[in-house]
């Protein structure tokens, strides 16, 4: 009987040992698989709407600790608190129309990598997006007399479009594909901040593509 407080300590100890290490490797998951976890029960259509509570937003008031920025289209359609299952406080997120990247988007990512300490970007566009729709009607010229011009010439002026042959500009999913092949390109290779961190692989920055029949997210890696 006298060994048996040394057991039950023993047995204490061993449990909260385990408590620890299980919490330590859900704190050790990967932005990209939260992401990619956050999706599946998004499209299975069991989401579990993670960190909405008051007590989450109180928590927040101290500061906040995203593990991921997400550049996305301002599209109604695919939000990404919704899209990848996450809450308050989860995702730095960065929306314009067909995804653009300018000044203020590139001074935003830049806060978050550098104040925030986000690892991971990820430019998400989506089928069928307006704003590419709008650059492909518009056949190199200016049809519109209000700022969705600016979008349209903006979109037409990336690399990325400009060597799509003529014949295909009609494809709005190439399209598309290439506007989020522009903003990787452009976040990879923009000083002072990202291109170093990125060469050094200290951040990681990639596509993804969302899929409005089903909801499901591809990524490009």
């Amino acid at each position: 009987m006298k060994f048996l407080p040394a057991i039950i300590l023993l047995m204490i100890l061993f449990f909260s040992c385990n408590q620890k290490q299980e919490k330590n490797q859900e704190n050790v998951v990967a932005p990209l698989d939260k992401l990619k976890a956050g999706n599946e029960k998004f499209v299975s259509g069991h989401p579990v709407h993670p960190h909405e509570t008051l007590n989450r937003i109180a928590e927040l008031k101290k500061g906040q600790n995203p593990f991921v920025v997400v550049v996305s289209c301002s599209d109604s359609r695919l939000p990404p608190e919704l899209v990848f299952d996450q809450g308050l406080g989860d995702i730095f997120s960065i929306r314009t129309a067909g995804n653009i990247i300018g000044n203020y988007e590139l001074g935003s990512v830049e806060y978050a990598v550098e104040h925030l300490h986000c690892k991971l970007i990820v430019v998400l566009g989506h089928e069928n997006c307006g704003a590419i729709q709008a650059y492909a009607a518009s056949e190199n010229e200016n049809h519109h007399d209000d700022h969705i011009q600016a979008l349209v010439n903006y979109i037409a002026s990336e690399e990325e479009e400009k060597v799509i042959p003529d014949s295909l500009k009609s494809n709005i999913d190439l399209l598309v594909k290439a506007n989020i092949l522009h903003g990787v390109n452009l976040l990879t290779s923009s000083g002072p901040v990202l291109k170093p961190l990125a060469n050094k692989n200290e951040i990681k920055i990639i596509g993804a593509y969302y899929d409005l029949d089903d909801g499901k997210v591809l990524f490009d890696k």
